[in-house]
């Protein structure tokens, strides 16, 4: 194969290590990701014309003359294009926004082109009979997914229907960052100064430390000139999480909840930001794709390649969860309607939307004597990072060490981390890219791929890293980054994320960490994860106070385990309307069939939630994990991968979480099943060989605090 082109001057090219993150913008992508697709695209051909000649030799192939370079050319272009979409992620500037959307389509082009290259689909195929009983168990699943992908992109259509599949994919592609794109500009552009006392009751300092500091960075200033501060103000009010959510929790002026969240749930839904025509052409065209390939959906089409094994089995799981929440979740309503009720008379208003926030607070209050926002001072960020990496030295015998300043970062605020194996040699490394920066960092937490682990053809490992991506509140003056304890659960969740993928013992990037694990498997370790926050060990291992380290009380402990299932029928209800939508949208929603999306949405509302949307409720225009990111037809493996994920937490409690040697053994049978082996099987034997079983929905149900009965109750 001929070499590639490199520069060391041209660092989008480089291909390895760690990327050099300053030295990389809006010109670098545009003047050498065509480079880039040029080398590959030469690569390319000169494989294929290897692989003709072969064919057409009857020379028989092998793993290494297929797999190894066809690897090494998507790896080459994950490397390159993976950091610029990371970097269009957490640095997005006009410049870049643009540049990454003129060159994705021909990233798009090339993808197609290996996925559609009958020469490299016959020589799969070719490998898989002649060799099949040689290859390893990982080597045959890889194989097996490299031909449904190919499948799926679209090999077996003829010349004319390959054409307009080709068309639909670099449309697909260009609809989703638009959608990604207007939601974050959407975000950015609502605010609401409050200059009034009356504005701002009932917001604890923290939150008008946040609010302050908005107003100090949009020019705003007070009456006699000065900058804007916590006690007196101006405050602006966003959109963006760390402002918006404690505002609707603690603030009682509820005319400015009720517009702050109109304009919330309205989000990307109207002007020249509106994601409404976006997502009936991303519908449309997910749909005309799938039968193209001969399938009756999209849903059909994604479900291929997934644990579920159809859309039955999909909606039988959600209405399992619903029957059970549904009647629970009314009674949570209730509650917090008779709270209102004790608190402002008889004559308290219905409750809406805007109230539930607000209310679900006052009544966790008033139930647990358990204020979310006083927690905050037991949870500094530096704290909760230690904590973490303790509960990872107890369960998985690795040790995590600062090593700032030895990687290049896109902002000061990353960190960088090594993880290390119990003889003190380096197994990984992530990045840690913890605050909110509405400006120019997408909304939401994430893992993502740095560096995948892999072994060179001189036998060499390449070691993971990992990016963590998290969206929290940022320290303000002399106060360190203090956590809720949702964000707590959060940083869990994404390093949950980060462990499979660093602690792979898979030597294959096809299948190694998170790469060919089942998409509603994926979540397994992160929502595991999630499950250590309110162990004993854990927690006061965590929680003491930022400036007097004070530990958490034992009072306050069994406060937050009696509170762990609060309002847990709303919230499973949530996830159920949410992953029920996607799921019909993409098996049921097609261009003739006479309904909007969002009509489909509010059906389904009046089975999945207590309150119904109101008019302005344009969910569908904000919910990026399916019309942006890769959950089409899959949102429903939260819930799916929560059943797994609750049933290996089991097996620890069932040893006792206070019985250290236990813990660990089951710990070090978590990290060499569940961690170490990802896409190399099937999630079902992974699971299978660490708790010796299948799994069951009863932890799930259990650790919900969802009566069985219920369910049965309410069919």
């Amino acid at each position: 194969m001929p070499p590639a082109k490199n520069n060391p001057r041209e660092p989008l090219l480089k291909g390895e290590g760690l990327p050099n993150y300053k030295a990389i913008g809006a010109n670098e992508v545009t003047d050498q990701i065509p480079i880039l697709i040029d080398t590959l695209n030469d690569q390319f051909s000169f494989l294929e014309d290897k692989l003709k000649d072969q064919i057409d030799k009857n020379i028989r192939l092998d793993w290494q003359e297929i797999m190894t370079p066809l690897n090494n050319l998507n790896e080459r272009l994950r490397w390159s294009w993976g950091l610029v979409s990371h970097l269009n992620g957490v640095c997005n500037s006009p410049e870049l926004r643009e540049a990454y959307s003129k060159k994705q389509p021909e990233v798009i082009r090339f993808n197609n082109r290996v996925g559609q290259s009958k020469v490299l689909h016959k020589a799969l195929c070719q490998l898989r009979e002649q060799n099949y009983r040689v290859l390893n168990t990982t080597q045959k699943r890889i194989l097996k997914s490299e031909l449904l992908s190919m499948k799926h992109r679209g090999v077996g259509l003829n010349e004319a229907k390959q054409k307009s599949f080709n068309t639909f994919s670099e449309r697909l592609a260009e609809l989703s960052t638009i959608f990604s794109n207007h939601l974050l500009d959407a975000t950015q552009k609502w605010s609401m100064l409050l200059t009034d006392a009356s504005e701002i009751e009932g917001l604890p300092e923290r939150a008008l430390d946040t609010l302050a500091e908005a107003a100090k960075r949009a020019g705003d200033r007070r009456e006699n000139g000065g900058e804007p501060t916590a006690n007196e103000g101006p405050w602006r009010l966003g959109l963006d999480i760390p402002s918006y959510i404690p505002f609707m929790t603690n603030a009682t002026n509820r005319n400015l909840r009720e517009k702050a969240y109109k304009a919330f749930v309205s989000r990307a839904s109207e002007g020249t930001l509106n994601n409404q025509p976006l997502i009936k052409e991303i519908l449309s065209l997910r749909y005309k794709q799938a039968r193209l390939l001969g399938y009756k959906n999209w849903a059909e089409l994604s479900l291929a390649s997934k644990m579920a094994d159809d859309v039955h089995a999909v909606e039988k799981l959600l209405e399992e969860l619903r029957s059970a929440a549904l009647p629970t979740a009314r009674q949570e309503l209730e509650k917090m309607q008779n709270c209102a009720k004790r608190c402002q008379g008889e004559e308290s208003p219905k409750l809406a939307p805007w109230d539930i926030n607000f209310w679900a607070e006052r009544l966790r209050q008033e139930s647990f004597d358990l204020n979310q926002e006083e927690l905050r001072p037991w949870f500094p960020l530096q704290q909760v990072l230690d904590g973490l990496f303790n509960l990872c030295k107890r369960l998985f015998n690795i040790t995590i060490e600062a090593a700032d300043g030895e990687a290049p970062v896109w902002h000061k605020d990353v960190r960088f981390f090594n993880v290390k194996d119990n003889d003190d040699s380096i197994l990984a490394s992530f990045y840690l890219d913890p605050y909110c920066r509405p400006a120019n960092k997408r909304s939401g937490a994430w893992m993502d791929e740095c560096l995948v682990r892999q072994k060179t053809s001189k036998g060499e490992i390449i070691k993971p890293v990992a990016y963590l991506i998290c969206n929290q509140t940022p320290p303000t003056g002399d106060k360190p980054s203090l956590m809720s304890f949702e964000e707590v659960e959060t940083l869990f969740h994404e390093f949950g994320h980060g462990l499979q993928h660093m602690l792979t013992e898979v030597d294959y990037p096809q299948a190694a960490g998170i790469n060919n694990v089942e998409w509603d498997a994926v979540e397994l370790p992160s929502q595991f994860m999630e499950n250590w926050c309110i162990d004993r060990s854990t927690l006061f291992n965590i929680a003491r106070h930022w400036e007097t380290g004070e530990p958490l009380s034992e009072k306050t402990f069994q406060k937050l385990l009696r509170s762990r299932n609060f309002n847990s029928g709303l919230a499973t209800l949530r996830q159920v309307h949410f992953a029920l939508t996607d799921i019909r949208l993409h098996s049921r929603w097609d261009p003739e069939s006479g309904i909007t999306p969002d009509e489909i949405r509010r059906q389904l509302s009046s089975t999945t939630t207590v309150i119904q949307p109101i008019p302005e409720d344009q969910f569908l225009c904000s919910f990026s994990h399916i019309f942006a990111g890769g959950y089409a037809a899959g949102y429903y493996s939260y819930k799916w991968a929560e059943v797994l994920s609750a049933d290996a937490f089991a097996a620890f409690e069932e040893e006792g979480l206070q019985r250290e040697e236990n813990i660990k053994k089951i710990g070090g049978r978590f990290r060499k099943t569940i961690l170490s082996l990802g896409g190399s099987r099937s999630p079902s034997e992974v699971f299978k060989s660490f708790r010796g079983r299948p799994p069951t929905t009863n932890a799930l149900i259990r650790h919900s605090g969802l009566n069985v009965v219920n369910a049965e109750e309410s069919h």
